[in-house]
């Protein structure tokens, strides 16, 4: 077991040099170009790249450009990162299909197929009949996404997530639950709790 860690760990490594130039160019072009708008044409180039050689490609990358982001995470195929401004801890698995907006996602996070997790819940907005939306602006939200949770495949995230959440498949999240929260439905809303669960399954 200790090997098999260290030959990752050595891999892991590797990549990280290897990613170095790219990161490199991506710090040069964002400097005379639009920060966000480079970064998500590097993740649509990375995204491409299949099977491990694209997972470890994609963790060393986002772990060079992405503040506090770890490199001990999984990234999956035609996953897509919008924003610089997202911190991925370690541990994290995301898979294929994702859009992934301006978060932060704690230790230890799983998230299923096709999950969105939008960068807030005011990124557009439709006040005025008389203006196009497109032309009348918002406001990206940091969301978070707290340690140990499970976002089921399709769920659209618009809101923070308390940590060791669980969100069902199909799930639309649009405000704060407590932690530990099993959440289903659109707009989501609590079933259970997990810690009523097990002191349940204690007695």
């Amino acid at each position: 077991m200790q090997r098999k860690r260290l030959i990752k760990r050595t891999a892991k490594t590797l990549f990280l040099v290897a990613l170095f130039p790219v990161a490199l160019l991506f710090w040069l072009l964002a400097r005379v170009g639009n920060e966000d708008s480079v970064f998500q044409s590097f993740s649509q180039a990375l995204s491409l790249i299949p099977g491990k050689l694209g997972v470890y490609a994609r963790a060393a990358f986002y772990r060079l450009v992405c503040p506090g982001t770890s490199d001990e995470i999984s990234i999956g195929f035609l996953t897509l990162l919008s924003h610089r401004d997202t911190t991925i801890e370690a541990g994290v698995y995301i898979g294929p299909q994702c859009n992934i907006g301006k978060c932060t996602i704690r230790k230890n996070v799983l998230i299923g197929s096709g999950v969105h997790i939008l960068s807030g819940k005011n990124q557009h907005n439709f006040s005025d009949l008389k203006t196009p939306i497109k032309e009348q602006g918002g406001a990206f939200t940091k969301i978070i996404i707290g340690e140990d949770c499970w976002l089921g495949n399709l769920s659209v995230i618009m809101e923070s997530v308390g940590e060791k959440t669980i969100i069902a498949a199909g799930s639309v999240v649009t405000k704060r639950f407590s932690d530990q929260s099993v959440l289903a439905g659109n707009p989501a809303s609590p079933l259970r709790s997990r810690a009523e669960k097990e002191k349940t399954d204690r007695e």
